[in-house]
């Protein structure tokens, strides 16, 4: 797995701006985002993740992979939808690996063009298909292309870490999100990170 080259400027600079992350970056030191470098494996467990815990998540995804050893769109095309569901899928998370697996087999999602679109223009691309919104395609952005300065702000854990470290518990109004989303640029996939590992110390990876 590789980690962003950015990854040390961006703590540095995020830190000497921002106390709350200069704290919690001090207590992550050795641990960045990491890429696991294949596409459709990110996209499949960013489906798989949806509205369910990170334990429950990492569940299903074991025995998807037990299931499916060689978890390549080819190999999800063929497999048994009940055989999908006996993984603890959804009915619907079967039907969006399928098409996200139809996607790459037909050459619908091309990840060769991937560097030259900018990220509004590949999540525009992402959520062509089946259950890929916003959110999933933004965690693309982060754990896969490793966009620098993506903030997901419908990521509950993000909206749990902001209202902890930067409103007393409570929800941000827009002035202050609007401060914040200025402090972080151009380093804002990073920030979120961070906040992430305030609540949760264990880096999650897609």
């Amino acid at each position: 797995m590789k980690k962003p080259a950015y990854w040390t400027k961006a703590t540095r600079e995020l830190s000497a701006r921002d106390p709350v992350i200069a704290k919690i970056a001090a207590t992550c030191a050795g641990m960045t985002l990491r890429s696991r470098g294949d596409a459709f494996s990110t996209l499949a467990r960013s489906i798989v993740g949806q509205q369910i815990s990170v334990k429950a998540a990492d569940s299903v995804w074991t025995k998807l992979s037990t299931a499916l050893p060689l978890l390549a769109p080819d190999a999800v095309n063929g497999h048994d939808e009940d055989a999908l569901r006996a993984c603890g899928l959804s009915r619907s998370k079967v039907i969006y690996l399928k098409d996200l697996a139809l996607h790459f087999s037909n050459g619908m999602l091309n990840p060769a063009v991937w560097p030259t679109m900018t990220d509004e223009a590949l999540i525009d691309d992402l959520t062509r298909v089946r259950g890929i919104g916003r959110w999933t395609a933004e965690m693309f952005l982060i754990f896969y292309m490793m966009r620098p300065d993506v903030l997901p702000l419908a990521d509950l854990g993000l909206q749990k870490a902001m209202r902890l470290h930067y409103n007393g518990g409570r929800p941000l109004g827009p002035r202050k999100l609007g401060a914040l989303n200025k402090l972080w640029q151009p380093w804002r996939s990073v920030a979120t990170w961070y906040l992430w590992r305030s609540l949760d110390p264990i880096p999650v990876e897609y």
